[in-house]
């Protein structure tokens, strides 16, 4: 059994590593805790283990009653949805379903161009593109979050100005297209890597960098290499939206473990994912004279990669 010293919940799975509620590192526990309370009749018996339903999307601990992932929204009711070469299928959250982090929570709207309608808590802030904005309370303080490499970010066509919202209060975020949202609870010590105008919003306590592939637009377009949105948290857990065109595929790959993809169906990898071009010459004809050639990105493991059914080429592409 295994014990969250920040709250004091246990975790009964061996594999769960951070506290599902604040993030926290979880330590094993070698003692076990006797109740001086006589068990009241009805009730749970104090000396059973606590049960718990790990959601198979985040692996985040819920109670036995939750219908949805706490952290994450997805339904618990539901398996998995996996094709044969190992592509899970990113859960289709329900309306009105609630996401918590923090002291604060994510109510997910609609369906075909899903809405984020946050409730902020004190303390609490989440940065996005100032595009994406739908609504907000007039008592919700904005300002903007000093970025590095400015102007590298502009001529890369990568968001340069990125908006802060400040708790306490109401704000709402849509991407303005249809997919759907993407929820990636980020437990400390993790970093990932998200396509240029994917990301809705995240949560104050993760860092927000970018990072660039080379190659990949010289080969596709010309230019000085592909941009991407990076995420990092350290000691504090974090909340991550994305949005996806179409629907949202995800495949953890194995240490060296190859697959070649659409360019314009990236959406996120873990860092530990390597990312290069791949040029693929197309021939016909008896002794390949003529055809023509395509350019692919080569994703190698180990690590997590999602993908959207969308293709989707902006220019730094």
């Amino acid at each position: 059994m295994k014990y969250c010293p920040t709250c004091n919940r246990t975790y009964t799975e061996d594999r769960q590593k951070f506290c599902s509620v604040d993030g926290t590192q979880l330590l094993n526990n070698q003692v076990t805790v006797v109740s001086q309370k006589a068990q009241t009749p009805g009730q749970p018996d104090p000396l059973e283990p606590i049960q718990r339903v790990e959601c198979q999307w985040c692996q985040s601990q819920n109670e036995r009653t939750a219908l949805s992932c706490r952290s994450c929204g997805a339904p618990l009711d539901i398996r998995n949805l996996v094709s044969e070469s190992g592509w899970r299928e990113a859960p289709r959250l329900k309306d009105m379903t609630e996401i918590r982090f923090g002291n604060s929570t994510c109510q997910v709207e609609g369906e075909i161009v899903p809405v984020a309608e946050m409730s902020l808590g004190p303390g609490d802030a989440v940065f996005f593109e100032h595009h994406v904005l739908l609504w907000k309370d007039a008592t919700v303080p904005m300002s903007v979050m000093p970025l590095s490499g400015g102007a590298k970010r502009l001529f890369a066509g990568m968001p340069f100005i990125v908006s802060i919202a400040q708790g306490p209060g109401r704000v709402a975020f849509s991407r303005d297209a249809t997919g759907e949202l993407v929820v990636l609870p980020l437990h400390p010590g993790m970093e990932l890597d998200v396509r240029e105008h994917a990301f809705l919003l995240a949560s104050h306590s993760i860092d927000f960098t970018y990072v660039q592939i080379k190659g990949l637009r010289n080969i596709l377009f010309g230019g000085q290499g592909m941009f991407m949105d990076r995420f990092v948290t350290t000691s504090t857990p974090g909340l991550l939206l994305l949005h996806g065109y179409g629907n949202v595929f995800e495949r953890t790959l194995a240490a060296g473990e190859t697959i070649l993809i659409e360019p314009g169906a990236f959406l996120y990898k873990d860092a530990s994912v390597t990312m290069n071009a791949q040029p693929i010459k197309l021939t016909s004809g008896l002794f390949g004279i003529g055809g023509t050639s395509m350019n692919l990105a080569q994703i190698s493991g180990p690590g997590r990669v999602g993908i959207q059914s969308m293709y989707v080429h902006h220019h730094t592409q």
